[in-house]
């Protein structure tokens, strides 16, 4: 049965509503009289789907090609994060002193360094010195169409390959550094009772750390870092001075055609609140519920 609390609307809630619904009508009043702006809300529609001649079938459009690109780099973005960042928090809280030297020089060095710097240096260094080495993208241009359309589906298509992966490097690298700093508190907040308990049952360091203190130390920071992951999705946007064809980049290039300016940002800002939101409120759900039990 759903908890009547959640349903309830105070008085702050109603005027903060109230608020934001005044602030809306505001800025459009302001923008239609002060401005004189002509509206076109009516071609956002077509840039979602349009209907194909050929097909008679609804495509997808710019925008949506845009979000799938944003969702895909923030997945893989994410994962490497979380790699490096585990590796990195394990070695700075439990390592030796020379693996908690590379782990906090690591941090250090790249939570200091601007992330669109970071996106900068990769893809001009790494992408074009290594990743174009390696000739991926015209192995794949020279592979089938079923192999071009699976590392399209879950990357990006031949001509964007080498620039995507890039992407997903530097931003990997850059919320790993974040990650392994809750990874790292995480794993010290566990108390030493529990190492103790586990070597009076037998088990050895090594096994102790995989089977007693890992598993409690993610149950712990599983919350923080689903909320390193919203950061990801917002941080993504910076890839788009690379030419990638995320959300942000194919608003941009939306507004250089058809100067619906304001009408292109708000639509991109809603697409991303629509991601950002849900993510934020399964968390928020999941903390209640396990919070709960």
């Amino acid at each position: 049965m759903l908890n009547k609390k959640f349903l309830k609307f105070t008085i702050i809630d109603m005027a903060v509503i109230i608020f934001i619904i005044a602030a809306i009508f505001l800025f459009f009043s302001r923008m239609s009289s002060a401005l004189d702006y002509k509206w076109g809300w009516d071609a956002i529609p077509s840039y979602f789907f349009f209907l194909d001649d050929a097909t008679g079938k609804l495509k997808a459009n710019i925008l949506v090609k845009g979000f799938a690109t944003t969702v895909k780099l923030s997945f893989w973005a994410t994962l490497l994060g979380f790699l490096l960042g585990t590796i990195s928090g394990v070695m700075g809280a439990k390592g030796s002193f020379e693996q908690r030297f590379v782990s906090r020089t690591y941090v250090e060095t790249i939570r200091n360094i601007p992330s669109l710097v970071l996106v900068i240096i990769f893809y001009y260094f790494v992408s074009s010195q290594f990743l174009d080495a390696l000739y991926l993208d015209q192995w794949l241009r020279s592979s089938s169409q079923t192999v071009q359309q699976i590392v399209g589906f879950l990357f990006s298509e031949p001509g964007q390959i080498n620039a995507f992966i890039s992407a997903v490097i530097a931003l990997g690298i850059y919320e790993g550094a974040y990650v392994s700093e809750i990874v790292r508190g995480g794993i010290i907040s566990i108390p030493d009772g529990q190492w103790e308990a586990a070597w009076s049952i037998g088990l050895s360091r090594q096994k102790t750390f995989l089977l007693v203190i890992l598993p409690q130390t993610f149950r712990r920071v599983a919350f923080p870092l689903a909320g390193q992951f919203i950061s990801t999705i917002k941080d993504s946007a910076i890839v788009s001075v690379i030419s990638i064809q995320e959300l942000t980049f194919q608003g941009m290039e939306l507004m250089a055609a058809t100067f619906l300016t304001f009408e292109i940002w708000i639509t991109i800002t809603f697409l991303y609140f629509i991601l950002t939101f849900s993510l934020s409120r399964s968390v928020a759900f999941l903390e209640k519920k396990y919070a709960l039990k």
